[in-house]
């Protein structure tokens, strides 16, 4: 296995929103990736704070059990963080008391391994899997979807501008097997236009999101964390795309609501309020961190805590 590289993005800002200096806590990272903000949590927190950190990638799992190998209150699980419930019931833990970080979207390592697929500057079968033992990858993707569900998944998670043609030609293409191939199709079948953005960025990306249900999953796991967290512990999550953000944005902004019942129901049967934002507008990397990590000036940062 080559190197484990992943810039671990706002690392100081995500952590320092937990609050977790001295404490003795539970925390849960929900993407332990490179495990950067993981060793900055295990060094705020107390030897009696505890850190379970979660990852579906065995990748990941291997290099952050090196690099974490010297702290003795991290429990590290193999899963996706969609099941953080059953996990955390399985520790015999039943809330989350002092909080949570998502770093969501793909690591560097993932992206410039050539061998998962993620990339569309190296050529290798296309995959595109965060979880290796699942059967469906991003070969299904585009050469088993019909042409409209093309359309639909590069219009709604790459917000591609030639979702049609790009389709259309995929299809009159298959079968499709690598990266490069698909990169070649989407060349022939859009403009040149005059962008610093490769032409198949948003193409590869919303197969990725497509392969690993990664909205769906986000979302439903972080209206589930909201109920797991113990009063005073805190959400922080990170995102790279604005579909992502927006999800985060919705989430947390209904749960700081006073009622989130629908209007015709004449009596409040939701509970009311469970969370207020700590910021009501993300925050952003600095200049200095985007100058040392490019990809960072697409990071927002957005926390909230529960009452």
């Amino acid at each position: 296995m080559q190197t484990f590289n992943h810039y671990t993005v706002m690392r100081n800002e995500a952590v320092e929103a937990l609050e977790c200096d001295n404490s003795d806590k539970i925390f849960v990272d929900a993407t332990l990736g490179g495990g950067g903000h993981s060793e900055l949590i295990l060094r705020k927190i107390s030897n009696e704070g505890r850190l379970i950190s979660f990852d579906v990638d065995p990748d990941a799992i291997e290099a952050s059990k090196k690099r974490l190998s010297s702290y003795k209150n991290i429990t590290i699980i193999n899963d996706s963080y969609v099941n953080i419930k059953e996990n955390l019931l399985r520790l015999g833990i039943e809330k989350i008391t002092g909080g949570i970080i998502f770093d969501l979207g793909a690591s560097y390592h993932q992206l410039t391994s050539a061998q998962r697929g993620f990339s569309f500057m190296n050529d290798a079968p296309l995959d595109m899997r965060f979880d290796k033992t699942s059967k469906f990858s991003a070969w299904d993707v585009v050469n088993k979807y019909k042409e409209q569900e093309l359309v639909n998944i590069f219009s709604k998670y790459g917000e591609e501008h030639f979702s049609k043609r790009i389709a259309h030609a995929i299809v009159n293409s298959r079968p499709v097997n690598t990266t490069l191939e698909l990169v070649d199709i989407i060349k022939k079948s859009t403009p040149r236009l005059n962008s610093k953005t490769h032409c198949a960025t948003r193409v590869f990306q919303a197969i990725r999101i497509e392969v690993n249900n990664e909205l769906l999953n986000f979302e439903n796991t972080l209206k589930e964390v909201v109920t797991l967290l113990d009063s005073g512990a805190i959400i922080s999550v990170i995102t790279f795309h604005s579909l992502e953000d927006r999800v985060a944005k919705s989430v947390l902004k209904s749960f700081s609501l006073n009622c989130r019942c629908d209007r015709s129901v004449p009596v409040c049967k939701c509970g009311g309020k469970l969370i207020e934002l700590v910021n009501k507008k993300p925050i952003c990397a600095s200049e200095a961190e985007i100058k040392e990590n490019p990809p960072s000036r697409s990071a927002k940062l957005r926390i909230a805590r529960r009452v």
